[in-house]
């Protein structure tokens, strides 16, 4: 792809390194910004500018969040007795999108996988392991901790572990339904699929219970 511009030349390599796009469309959208006012892109800019150097991680949960705390963690009017976990921050959106679910997260930032050298510690389990243990009385007692987790090698292995740290505490552990596939992939679940699998949780079970 040949460029008269420079300047052309480095948007459509800035677009085209973001995941799914490739050079035309990267071509496309530099051109669509070069069609609008000044003012338009600069907007653009400046949106993506502020996101990434304000956003940060919840202070609880490890969600996306504008403050320390996210919106859902200071939701008083979320039902605080649930925790559901999830691998990453798509699957929180994924699950808001259902609205079958009104109890708060807690994002592991991964799953368990030797082989890519991501073991326990490389994500935020301990964490969540301290929510349970510290949690205060006016907080809402967790009652419950629901593995939102896809049924894959790696995010089996992360639920064992889940469930087996937490044996001795008074939480129930609970997982998403299997009867209805979803591809392994939380993400890509539609959501009634996915809203149908969270209520119809079944008991999370040790191999040797």
């Amino acid at each position: 792809m040949n460029f008269s511009s420079k300047l052309i030349e480095q948007s459509v390599e800035a677009f085209a390194s973001l995941p799914g796009i490739g050079r035309k469309t990267a071509l496309r959208l530099t051109l669509h910004l070069v069609g609008k006012s000044p003012e338009t892109s600069e907007q653009f800019a400046e949106a993506i500018t502020n996101m990434r150097r304000r956003i940060q991680h919840c202070t609880i949960c490890h969600n996306l969040s504008d403050e320390p705390i996210c919106q859902v963690c200071a939701d008083k009017r979320r039902d605080r007795s649930l925790v559901c976990v999830v691998e990453s921050i798509r699957d929180v959106m994924a699950i808001e999108d259902t609205s079958q679910y009104r109890g708060l997260y807690h994002v592991l930032g991964g799953l368990i996988n030797p082989l890519e050298g991501i073991g326990p510690g490389e994500l935020t389990i301990d964490s969540l392991l301290h929510r349970v243990a510290s949690q205060k009385a006016t907080d809402g007692e967790i009652r419950e901790i629901i593995l939102a987790i896809s049924p894959t090698i790696e995010g089996d292995t992360t639920m064992f572990y889940i469930t087996k740290k937490l044996k001795d505490s008074p939480v129930s552990v609970s997982s998403i339904a299997r009867g209805v596939s979803f591809g392994g992939e939380l993400e890509y679940a539609d959501e009634v699929t996915l809203g149908r699998s969270i209520v119809a949780r079944v008991p999370y079970r040790l191999n040797n219970d």
